[in-house]
């Protein structure tokens, strides 16, 4: 466990060390052209619908900017590309935006939070009925993601602790295609791999994020100095953001054709894609957004994931508490050294959405 987490944090100081070189390497100039990365992921795809549907080429055209989207295939890989500045944004949850930017030193600013998980997340076992059957089991996870943190507050719920598991650290991209091996009979992961495991026979499903609402979310995560240099971005992004939604919601036939939309770009259909949006609690409005962003909750539901973070390590091996790395909430408090303020909850952009300050063009 040590060796791993020592692996972990050095990958995100060679993430640092690419930053700084790029970084020295350019002007502090503002930019035109930015770069999204994003992985599968229920609450995520809406993102891939506005490139699709031209609705974020629409809105960054107004604000003068141009905005490519990339989708990264391993999740992990995707928020060190962002960690080592090849991507000015990327959707992640606020857990990994603590331990792998922030962490590393990378300022980063959460400009939505888009979800909570409300069922995604899951606890699978071949052999076992109830989650206490995973005693003594080998559990594929993503370790030191918001996967582990899934799994930690899981086993606190029915007496265990992680000493009783042996734990398999795997890509979240061979979730699906493992599980069918012999060797592995206990997986933590999330949608649409979940959806997708549990339509075998053998596939039981023991805990999922139903039972901790609010507590794993997801978020839109960008360069804090890029977002304080460009803020045609932030209001690009959220603007696209809420139109999409406003969309797919819809119970017509254009919101049919985009929720189908998002469906076979997730590898399902309609049905399957609607039924992850169930077990997604998505902010539909910017006001829904504003009032989680901004809700004392959220603080503390942060400090008890740098609490977490802090215990396995991935604050850095030098950090001397779970404060080590500031976190700066929309009420301007700060958990933690507000010296080291390394993450930011910023709720201006959703609060534009709101007043109707965002504009865009037809």
């Amino acid at each position: 466990m040590q060796a791993q987490a020592f692996n972990h944090w050095g990958r995100r100081l060679f993430a640092v060390f690419t930053l700084a070189l790029a970084l020295l390497a350019q002007p502090a100039l503002a930019k035109e052209q930015f770069r999204i990365a994003w992985v599968l992921y229920p609450g995520f795809m809406p993102l891939d619908y506005a490139q699709r549907s031209g609705i974020l080429d629409k809105w960054a055209q107004q604000y003068g900017i141009d905005i490519e989207v990339v989708q990264v295939n391993d999740y992990i890989e995707a928020v060190n590309q962002y960690s080592a500045g090849e991507f000015d944004i990327c959707l992640m949850a606020t857990m990994d935006a603590l331990t792998i930017p922030a962490a590393s030193g990378v300022d980063s600013t959460v400009l939505n939070i888009v979800d909570y998980s409300n069922g995604n997340d899951a606890i699978i076992l071949k052999h076992g009925q109830t989650l206490a059957d995973i005693r003594g089991q080998r559990v594929n996870i993503v370790q030191f993601s918001i996967s582990h943190y899934f799994l930690a507050r899981a086993l606190e719920s029915v007496g265990l602790s992680e000493r009783e598991l042996t734990l398999v650290n795997t890509s979240d991209a061979d979730m699906v295609s493992l599980y069918g091996q012999p060797s592995v009979s206990a997986m933590v992961t999330w949608n649409p791999m979940v959806s997708d495991i549990l339509r075998r026979d053998d596939a039981h499903l023991v805990f999922d994020s139903r039972q901790m609402p609010g507590e794993l979310t997801d978020a839109i995560v960008a360069h804090t100095a890029t977002l304080e240099q460009n803020p045609a971005l932030g209001k690009a992004l959220i603007g696209a953001w809420f139109e999409t939604l406003a969309v797919m919601r819809r119970d017509d036939e254009q919101g049919r054709q985009a929720r189908e939309t998002m469906g076979i770009a997730a590898g399902t259909d309609r049905a399957g894609y609607e039924q992850q949006l169930a077990a997604t609690h998505l902010f539909y409005s910017a006001q829904e957004a504003v009032d989680f962003i901004s809700d004392p909750q959220l603080a503390k539901t942060m400090a008890r994931i740098a609490e977490f973070s802090f215990d396995k390590g991935l604050l850095g091996n030098a950090a001397p508490s779970a404060g080590a790395v500031g976190m700066a909430f929309t009420d301007g408090s700060v958990y933690g050294d507000p010296g080291n303020v390394k993450l930011r909850f910023d709720d201006r952009f959703l609060r534009m959405a709101v007043d109707g300050e965002l504009r865009s063009t037809p």
